[in-house]
């Protein structure tokens, strides 16, 4: 899919030194085709250019390619396209929020190219700045490299049509690397806040997130704004995309924007789901994975249970969360009135930042968390393995989340802390293999659950600190695998 697209060739030859400013959507994609690959910028609803998206699904066009992080939410963005079923393909990291989405990739309605939030980020980066291919170790072990992946289902899901193929490994320095093809498209959309008559953007809070990387891959890139002005009233500093990447503008008259996961701050207290008795384990596992933060660290907190460990650092405590929609020094969640659909986390839930935060895009953020800049990685599990391999985003043919940036975080130099539930019903979890499809290969550092925590970087897998009134029986009769009790074996810390 890498490569000068035909629009792209056009692009250097003929376009104007300045964007157009069009009347509306339906001009400004008056000459998008079926068969056209198209790039879309947003993350969950926000900063989805809703307007553009919505101008599609009432064209007669079908058999588009899409590239974007997620289909948004049921009635919105992508998920009108998907609905009308004029996706042919979708390249994207993540289908969590869309029931949708999950349920007609399984009955075979559209191809499903699953690629790593950060590496798709860094594909479409790379493909508008002309670098073909590139190396990473993100998927490494996992069937993103060595295939296997159900691309198309056929007769309504009962059987798999097209899968995956093995992706070239090399290594590099004593590691081992993925290739990664790039990605370019026929046409970008994007959401901005702000641009100038000659095309340069500003975004606003998180919902930059896959915009800047969405323009920089189009052939020909269309930007809807909430405002335009003359050249020279944007500071040249507060650019994030300088008019070279932009095509074409419209300023639609109204924009929904809605809220994907309205989380208010209460003023006292935690709310976390589950029964009572599922309330108190996943406490017990969020207090002791709080003990986990340092002064001054680095952390990134995926979503779920872990989202839940920033309400317990202590107040003496200076911890900066990272939050991989592009967020470094994200605050707690907004009270009522104040919440803002342009700053939510990697959950969706609205937040706030705090004193010293920035705010930058999704190419950016993986950069951090690739490159050793996070100190600390903390995710849930769906199964761990005594080797310390992760799985955690795929249940094959039932439940289709995706791996949004997990496959990035366990590729990264930090520590990574999982907590898990010890057990699902009567379902071990702790195994000797894992039976669900890997996020990670020999990835996790530390194992948090209600009974107990594990380390995996001692000589073998080792029990180091069990919770207070569970004995060790209790926990081998509730683990697959063989593990060692460490002779300094405390009580389980809590903050």
């Amino acid at each position: 899919m890498f490569g000068l697209t035909r629009n792209m060739f056009s692009k250097i030859l003929s376009r104007n030194f300045s964007a157009q400013i069009y009347s509306s959507a339906a001009e400004a994609l008056s000459d998008l085709k079926s068969g056209c690959t198209v790039a879309v910028g947003g993350f969950g609803n926000s900063g989805a250019p809703e307007n553009l998206v919505e101008q599609i699904s009432k064209m007669p066009i079908r058999d588009l390619t899409i590239l974007a992080n997620d289909c948004a939410t049921e009635g919105y963005g992508l998920s009108l396209l998907l609905n009308n079923q004029q996706i042919k393909r979708l390249v994207a990291s993540y289908l969590g929020d869309n029931e949708s989405f999950e349920k007609e990739y399984l009955k075979g309605t559209f191809e499903l190219e699953i690629t790593p939030q950060g590496t798709l980020a860094e594909k479409m980066r790379a493909g508008g700045a002309g670098i073909p291919a590139f190396f990473t170790r993100t998927g490494y072990g996992t069937m993103i490299s060595e295939g296997n992946f159900p691309v198309k289902y056929r007769d309504n899901g009962n059987s798999v049509e097209t899968y995956s193929t093995k992706k070239e490994t090399r290594e590099i320095n004593g590691k081992q690397y993925v290739l990664e093809y790039s990605l370019t498209a026929d046409f970008s959309l994007v959401k901005a806040w702000k641009a100038d008559k000659l095309g340069n953007l500003i975004y606003r809070g998180s919902a930059m997130n896959f915009n800047p990387l969405a323009a920089m891959c189009g052939g020909t890139t269309v930007a809807e704004v909430e405002e335009v002005v003359e050249p020279g009233e944007l500071s040249p500093g507060e650019i994030h995309t300088p008019a070279c990447y932009v095509d074409r503008i419209i300023k639609p008259s109204t924009f929904k924007k809605p809220i994907q996961n309205l989380t208010l701050s209460k003023g006292s207290g935690v709310e976390i789901p589950g029964s009572e008795e599922t309330r108190k384990n996943r406490e017990r596992i969020i207090r002791r994975a709080a003990c986990e933060l340092k002064e001054g660290m680095f952390v990134n907190l995926g979503i779920g249970m872990p989202t839940l460990i920033s309400s317990f650092v202590p107040k003496s405590t200076n911890v900066y969360f990272q939050s991989e929609n592009g967020i470094l020094g994200m605050g707690p969640f907004p009270r009522e009135g104040e919440e803002d659909p342009d700053l939510i986390n990697a959950g969706k839930q609205t937040v706030t930042t705090v004193k010293g935060a920035s705010l930058f895009d999704s190419s950016s953020s993986f950069s951090m968390i690739r490159g050793g800049h996070i100190q600390l990685s903390v995710l849930g599990g769906l199964q761990v393995s005594k080797e310390g391999d992760l799985a955690n985003w795929i249940i094959p043919g039932k439940k289709v989340k995706g791996m949004g940036g997990a496959m990035d975080l366990v590729a990264s130099p930090s520590k990574h802390v999982v907590t898990m539930e010890h057990t699902a019903g009567d379902k071990k979890k702790l195994l000797n293999k894992c039976t669900l499809p890997l996020t990670g290969y020999r990835v996790v550092d530390l194992l948090i659950t209600e009974l107990g925590v594990f380390d995996f970087k001692r000589e073998g897998i080792t029990l180091t600190e069990i919770s207070d009134g569970v004995d060790i029986e209790t926990i081998k009769r509730n683990t697959e695998c063989e593990f060692k009790v460490a002779s300094d074996l405390t009580t389980m810390k809590q903050v």
